[in-house]
């Protein structure tokens, strides 16, 4: 493949512009008149921070049965462009929704709080709800205790160490994968190697140089953003297994020995041809199409964003769904040290204080995290969804029929499997999990060897504090730095890219932030019991 320089210009430009214990699992998960049922609906808003959400309330089995059960329905408020300006908006013009879920990373988590914008939780539930207490998980709710002994936030896929010490089957979401076909083709080389690597991505093209009239994309990626390119940054140095630590301090793993080899084999393979110029540019949707399409050979991606293309692709042509193998490796050959979620989880969700029925969104939240609410938007209405076949949930064979084939309409028709995720919780539902049935959970069953506990190093800042200013401009820096690393000329200057971006970082107090962090995360560790 040649190169196209104009392009890859223009790609260059965009891109440097765009510069404590597991009895806490153990609850009284009754939830027999926790919550009545209410003949009067009260509609609440409920704002998701993901532009990509797009499922619906209303017309699905579980969302019904939940209205039917709690006296709630739900208008989902999500953002059309950029997240961080609609929150900031809502915020600053004190309009903000009743229910708002966010990432747990997400600046404007802290100043909900500050700002006196939002309910303790345990404040309306002694107003409303004593029950809450009941069914909420110990540990997810006491490392979200605030500094007054508050709890504002609820987190959903929160996982505890001794989570992963009692369960076998917790998984994390990353992958690397390959187009299954496709990689049978070309004798399912080995590519833990960058020599295997580079062979696997050359004979892809050579064999498949277009996807039904398309160009293929020998190596997909997810979004380049401000802060850089998980593909290409934490999933790759996770697949290498680049430890967090060292010597009890933060490690630098954006420098590592293997991550900088691994990715000059990138860099290389880019200089001829075959990193595709739009995943510098492409947005989630977009990545989306072309995994639907089969465009892409081979990526490191999250196996739960890639679910209803996955479906879409096994009803068509089965033979071209993706699979998990053996990725890049470290020059030792150890396994990958994949990480699940922590005690943090994924999002975390609020309750307004403009919310203009407060004791049914307390009640609302206790009904969705007890026992009986969890069974519901995982395995979805019983008897309609699933039977109790020998104490054991068995989803109906029409109902997993379509889950695979059709999983947007299958959220239409029924909302279950965690189509209302906010406040899953994942540990609760491993017990009626039925592991790789599914196509993503095949996906997910492959990581079960190497998932591990890394909660400790999810380092975050007091939003004012002067390591979180540093953060977000080292941040920023690195953002700037991967694609220009991944499309250098050579590796000389590759290199000299690399030395700014050392020079650049350290001149913005690096040291500091970097002594902060190790505090936070052993901080972290003590709280945690792993010291």
């Amino acid at each position: 493949m040649k190169k196209k320089n104009v392009c890859r210009a223009a790609v260059m430009l965009i891109v440097l512009g765009a510069a404590f214990s597991s009895c806490g699992r153990l609850k009284d998960h009754s939830q027999e008149n926790a919550v009545a049922s209410d003949s009067e609906v009260t509609t609440l808003d409920w704002y998701i921070n993901y532009s990509w959400f797009t499922t619906t309330w209303g017309e699905s089995q579980v969302s019904k049965a939940i209205t039917k059960k709690t006296g709630v329905n739900i208008d989902f408020v999500v953002p059309s462009g950029n997240e961080a300006e609609k929150l900031n908006s809502l915020i600053s013009s004190d309009t903000l929704p009743d229910l708002i879920t966010l990432s747990w990373e997400d600046e404007s988590a802290e100043e909900l709080i500050r700002e006196g914008k939002v309910y303790a939780l345990n404040e309306l539930a002694d107003k409303y709800d004593s029950h809450f207490y009941d069914v909420i998980d110990k540990d997810s709710y006491n490392w979200y205790k605030n500094d007054d002994g508050n709890v504002y936030a609820y987190p959903n896929s929160s996982f505890s160490p001794s989570d992963y010490e009692t369960h076998d089957n917790i998984y994390s979401n990353q992958n690397f994968m390959v187009r299954k076909d496709i990689y049978e083709a070309i004798k399912s080389p080995d590519m833990t190697t960058p020599e295997g690597f580079e062979y696997a991505v050359k004979k892809a093209v050579e064999m498949f140089p277009e996807i039904d009239g398309e160009p293929l994309i020998p190596i997909g990626s997810t979004e380049f953003k401000s802060d850089g390119c998980v593909s290409f940054d934490r999933y790759l140095q996770n697949f290498l297994a680049v430890p967090y630590e060292k010597d009890g301090k933060i490690y630098d793993r954006n420098t590592d020995e293997e991550y900088i080899r691994w990715l000059k084999v990138f860099r290389k393979l880019a200089e001829e041809g075959y990193l595709s110029d739009e995943i510098f540019v492409d947005k989630r949707a977009q990545m989306e199409e072309n995994i639907a399409s089969g465009r892409c050979f081979c990526m490191i991606y999250q196996s739960a964003d890639m679910q209803n293309q996955e479906n879409e692709i096994y009803a068509s042509n089965p033979d071209r769904i993706y699979i998990a193998v053996d990725g890049p490796k470290n020059s030792n050959g150890d396994d990958p040290q994949l990480p699940g979620a922590g005690l943090n989880g994924w999002t975390v969700t609020y309750i307004s204080k403009k919310c203009k029925d407060p004791e049914k969104a307390i009640k609302l939240l206790s009904y969705l995290i007890s026992e009986e609410g969890q069974k519901m938007v995982y395995l979805g209405v019983p008897g309609t969804m699933y039977d109790e076949v020998d104490g054991k949930a068995v989803t109906k064979e029409g109902v997993r029929k379509l889950l695979n084939e059709d999983r947007s309409e299958y959220d239409r028709v029924y909302g279950g499997d965690n189509a209302y995720w906010m406040l899953q919780d994942n540990v609760m539902q491993l017990k009626w999990s039925d592991g790789g049935k599914t196509l993503p959970g095949a996906l997910r069953e492959w990581t079960r060897d190497y998932t591990v506990y890394a909660g400790q190093y999810e380092i975050k800042f007091s939003e004012d504090s002067d390591e979180a200013e540093i953060d977000r401009r080292i941040t920023e820096v690195w953002g700037q730095t991967l694609p220009r690393l991944l499309l250098a000329s050579s590796d000389e200057e590759f290199d000299e890219i690399m030395t700014d971006y050392r020079t650049r970082r350290d001149a913005m107090g690096y040291a500091t932030w970097h002594s902060a962090a190790t505090e936070k995360m052993n901080q972290a560790k003590e709280k945690l019991g792993l010291q």
